[in-house]
Order: C-alpha cells, then sequence, then structure tokens
C-alpha cells in the first residue's frame, strides 16, 4: 500500500470528499449508541474543516453538542474509493459562511433558503482522516484482484493507496 502524508494528502481529500459528496455522520447518541445518517458536504476548506447544512432541531445537532467526537464515512463502491473522517463536531451561527455556501439545490429541506429559521451550520474538524482508493486505477486493481483469488497469493501491496492525517 502506498502511504500518502502531508499536504499531498489533505489536498486529496479534499478533492474525494467533494466528489464522493455523500457521507454517513456517525453522532453519540444519549444511551451510548452510535447512530449515523447520510449528510451532504457542502465544503472542505482549506483548513481541513468539513462543512454541512443542518436544521438546529435535530437530535444529530443535540448528539453532536453533547458528545462532540463524530465519525464520517464516505464511500464510493463503483470506484473504490473510501475516505473515513475521525473528528469533533461544532454547530455555527454564521450568515457569511452561509451565504458562502448555499445553493438552490438545498431548498428541497430548507424551504426559505438561509432564511429558514433554525438552519445552522455543522462543521467537523478532523482529528484523523484515513483514505483508501485503487492505485493504478479500477481495472488494474480488479485484475490484481482476481489474480489474487486465482493464485491464492495476497494482493500486491501496491494495489491501493492509503494516507493518513492525524490532527
Amino acid at each position: 500500500m502506498t502511504e500518502i502524508t502531508g499536504p499531498e494528502a489533505l489536498a486529496h481529500v479534499k478533492e474525494l470528499v467533494e466528489d464522493i459528496d455523500f457521507t454517513m455522520l456517525t453522532t453519540v447518541d444519549d444511551d451510548g449508541h452510535l447512530v449515523s445518517r447520510p449528510m451532504s458536504t457542502r465544503q472542505m476548506d482549506d483548513a481541513g474543516d468539513i462543512w454541512f447544512f443542518t436544521s438546529e432541531e435535530t437530535e444529530k445537532v443535540d448528539e453532536a453538542r453533547e458528545h462532540r467526537d463524530v465519525g464520517l464515512s464516505y464511500c464510493d463502491a463503483k470506484g473504490m474509493r473510501y475516505v473515513s473522517v475521525g473528528g469533533s463536531a461544532a454547530v455555527v451561527h454564521d450568515r457569511a459562511k452561509m451565504e458562502e455556501l448555499y445553493s438552490p439545490s438545498l431548498d428541497i429541506w430548507f424551504e426559505d433558503g438561509i432564511d429558514t429559521p433554525g438552519i445552522v451550520l455543522l462543521k467537523v474538524t478532523p482529528k484523523v482522516t484515513e483514505f483508501w482508493e485503487p492505485s493504478k486505477g479500477k481495472i488494474a486493481m480488479a485484475a490484481g484482484m482476481l489474480k489474487s483469488l486465482v493464485t491464492k497469493d495476497t494482493p500486491d501491496d501496491d494495489i491501493m493507496n492509503h494516507g493518513k492525517i492525524v490532527c
């Protein structure tokens, strides 16, 4: 597995996160259970923070306030690309940031746009981020895996790129 770190890894994670878009946001509920729901990523900024829109009157917001640790799981199964983010969440009331990130596609969730009562931003600040993707493209990866099945050998070490960022 090829390791990618530093600024190159951060830039690549930004590209993956914004391209894959949907993630499963995992929070901890009052009983200590992990709870996940889909969220659409609006942006990963230059500092590495990942931004979402949500309603302040949701359990995920209550859970994020109570237990700041959250997880994000991005999966592009067709492209065999995966991103895992462990970080801390914060609820943000910032009109300028909302105006920067809002698009009409969100009107389905927010009837009055950014003027919808209770609309907030959820910011996830990563602590540990990892990603995996084919190092030589999907076809080469599939061929390598098929070869491993036939020969009963483990796949070559360079079949996947793996990156890890610890903040």
